[in-house]
């Protein structure tokens, strides 16, 4: 969906009220506060009311648009937007495209990056897993210098696991430790069916006891037969470039919102109905 189809499908406020609608309730409205369907339509409003509750509402009431005042074809732009964005996009970019002041465009990013929510579904097969960091200072070297990446600094440290062709989970570890090392892996990955790729990262110790685990040295090779952990690594070069190239900086309050994002534009880099789908998510359907 591009910006053009957009203009063509929606053209009015009342064109995208409709297609909420029958995405939402499917030609049979119901309240939102008592699920009631005994209502009555108010046409001249695009609302409609409650004969139960005694209360009016619209299809946007307990949606990402609930108490918005920017017009929905703006939202579809701001969506279609942010889907197509790779690596991102950031507010004052969003605020220059659909003609919003920043934090109105900060705002609608993040609505819709808490709709941009994938499947849970475990990983199976050939997994990767590997840790990157993301924002805040380097290190410091015993020469005075500073290194960008590694540990021992106060970067937010993030967890990736994908499925070797398949989908990607990205997740803010505070406390990398081999417990929770063992809880990440039993919670996204079929462990009965699926063999595990890391590197010699010491959280991973004893992680064969619950599921097959091959490692590779990356302080000798990259690549040893079938193991290396390139296709995690490719995913971070987008997370990285996003972060640094479009947003500047991520704070960690916010981080997991924009984990989502990445991972849910990457899983659905194939899916030809991916705004169709994050509308259904925007209202619940």
């Amino acid at each position: 969906m591009n910006i053009v189809e957009i203009y063509k499908r929606y053209p009015t406020e009342h064109d995208c009220i409709q297609y909420l609608e029958r995405v939402r309730w499917q030609g049979k409205p119901t309240c939102p506060y008592c699920n009631s369907p005994k209502i009555n339509t108010l046409k001249k409003e695009n609302r409609y009311h409650c004969n139960t509750c005694n209360t009016s509402f619209s299809v946007k009431v307990r949606t990402v648009f609930h108490r918005s005042r920017v017009p929905l074809q703006k939202w579809f732009l701001a969506i279609s937007l942010i889907l197509n964005a790779k690596k991102g996009l950031s507010a004052r970019q969003l605020a220059r495209d659909i003609q919003v002041d920043k934090d109105t465009a900060w705002s609608m990013g993040m609505r819709i990056r808490n709709a941009m929510v994938s499947q849970r579904e475990l990983l199976s097969g050939i997994v990767e897993m590997d840790e990157t960091f993301v924002g805040g200072k380097p290190r410091k070297t015993r020469f005075g210098g500073s290194a960008p990446h590694g540990r021992g600094t106060k970067r937010p440290s993030v967890f990736g696991m994908i499925e070797r062709g398949g989908k990607v989970k990205a997740e803010y570890v505070k406390k990398p430790k081999i417990r929770k090392m063992h809880e990440l892996v039993r919670a996204n990955i079929d462990c009965s069916k699926s063999t595990l790729m890391t590197d010699e990262f010491g959280g991973f110790r004893y992680i064969s006891q619950i599921i097959d685990h091959k490692t590779v040295n990356h302080r000798v090779w990259y690549v040893d037969g079938d193991c290396h952990t390139n296709s995690i690594e490719s995913f971070w070069a987008i997370l990285k470039r996003g972060i640094t190239g479009q947003y500047h900086k991520v704070s960690v309050r916010y981080l997991p919102q924009y984990l989502n994002e990445f991972c849910y534009r990457f899983n659905n880099r194939k899916n030809g109905d991916v705004f169709v789908e994050t509308l259904n998510k925007a209202v619940g359907a």
